[in-house]
């Protein structure tokens, strides 16, 4: 079958595993597709509606493949146990919603090698979850697929504790100087991470050029409603302080290509 640019990129992601998870299956191409190419020896495809569940199911017939992929009816990591699966892909769902499936799969978070993630949305909120709770980003990639971004995450599991918290935190913000820089930092990090500005990606750069043209109109209409309102002011110093970020990571990503 012919796979998304998307969906190409995810699995390209996935290292070879025992047995692989996919939650929010829905036509159960990615389980399909580890397992014909030899990348998982066996694979779950999860999804908490049915009938995706059961064109997954089909499709999976169809490719003769019953004995290596087990569909399951699950929200989310509920119905998954711990040692079930070596690796765990989220993807196609928005940040919000990855973060809970994360939050509410607790135990398997022990467990688990790697989870390859790709929300559609909040990516920053999701990259702030993983540091906050020991999880370690280790690549990231950006593909531009019918007119939107997806950014690709490939995860480890930590040591248990967030890099903001305790001594990593403190002696980042003595390194810099000032906490309000160490703050600056991590900002710049939530939102554009540690990877893709020194990847120098040209579609990560387009993004940046786009988002820029976003922000700047932003700022515009911010600006006439900042005299009248408090929150229209408070709006337009978050808009202008990611507008820095942006142009900063923007020459960081000029520099390195």
């Amino acid at each position: 079958m012919k796979l998304s640019e998307r969906l190409e990129r995810v699995i390209s992601f996935v290292e070879p595993a025992e047995s692989a998870a996919d939650i929010g299956t829905d036509h159960g191409y990615v389980p399909l597709e580890l397992v014909r190419r030899g990348m998982a020896g066996h694979a779950l495809a999860m999804d908490v509606r049915p009938g995706p569940l059961s064109r997954a199911r089909d499709h999976i017939a169809q490719a003769g493949l019953e004995n290596q992929i087990e569909t399951r009816l699950s929200d989310g990591l509920a119905k998954l146990s711990a040692g079930e699966a070596d690796a765990v892909i989220i993807s196609g769902m928005g940040g919000e919603l990855t973060i809970w499936i994360l939050a509410e799969g607790v135990h398997m978070w022990k467990t688990v090698r790697q989870w390859v993630l790709s929300p559609h949305s909040e990516v920053f909120k999701v990259r702030r979850f993983l540091w906050e709770y020991g999880f370690s980003i280790v690549r990231e990639e950006m593909v531009l697929e019918d007119g939107k971004y997806y950014t690709i995450l490939d995860v480890r599991p930590g040591n248990g504790e967030g890099i903001r918290k305790g001594e990593d935190e403190t002696a980042g913000s003595k390194a810099m100087g000032s906490e309000a820089e160490a703050e600056s930092l991590w900002g710049k990090r939530e939102y554009y991470g540690e990877f893709l500005p020194s990847s120098g990606s040209p579609v990560f750069f387009q993004y940046l050029k786009e988002e820029e043209r976003r922000l700047l109109e932003l700022c515009g209409m911010l600006e006439a409603q900042a005299e009248h309102s408090l929150r229209a002011g408070k709006r337009l110093k978050e808009t202008e302080q990611r507008l820095l970020w942006n142009r900063e990571v923007q020459d960081e990503v000029q520099g390195n290509h």
